[in-house]
């Protein structure tokens, strides 16, 4: 187990992501993911509740250089999967079940912000609303996760 005030092995990694220092101990032996660091997903705020992150279209695009479908997925399920490891809590963890996503307008530069919303934290299972917008606040996507909660002990 590790203490609060021993940095682990990816304290720079979660301090550049935004990650708040009090998950640190938690999050310290592990990471956010090597995905998150290569998408530069950064987040704002982080709890069961409410998450939200920001995540550069620049490196993120497709072919016709917008940002790509599955990197709208990916902010979408990091968000989500996050939140629900925290409902979870320590001797638990979230696999999710279900992810789905609508696109509604492309976006070619900038920044895209993400913000996960509770629907639903039960004592099995979580479902979480993202939503993807410009810095106009434009709508991008709005994707929705379901993810199960099991014991640590259980693969």
């Amino acid at each position: 187990m590790m203490d609060n005030f021993t940095p682990g092995p990816f304290a720079a990694e979660l301090t550049g992501a935004g990650v708040p220092k009090h998950l640190h101990g938690w999050l310290g032996q592990f990471g956010i993911g090597a995905l998150v660091v290569k998408m530069g997903i950064r987040f704002l705020e982080m709890s069961p509740e409410r998450t939200v992150a920001t995540m550069p279209v620049e490196g993120n695009t497709q072919v016709a250089g917008i940002l790509h479908g599955g990197a709208h997925v990916v902010l979408a399920e990091t968000l989500g999967s996050f939140s629900a490891a925290m409902h979870a809590g320590p001797h638990r963890h979230a696999v999710g079940i279900e992810v789905n996503a609508t696109h509604h307008r492309s976006i070619a530069k900038g920044l895209v912000t993400g913000t996960c919303t509770a629907i639903h934290l039960g004592g099995t299972l979580t479902t979480h609303e993202i939503v993807m917008t410009d810095e106009q606040g434009r709508r991008l996507s709005t994707a929705r996760i379901t993810n199960m909660l099991r014991d640590n002990d259980r693969a």
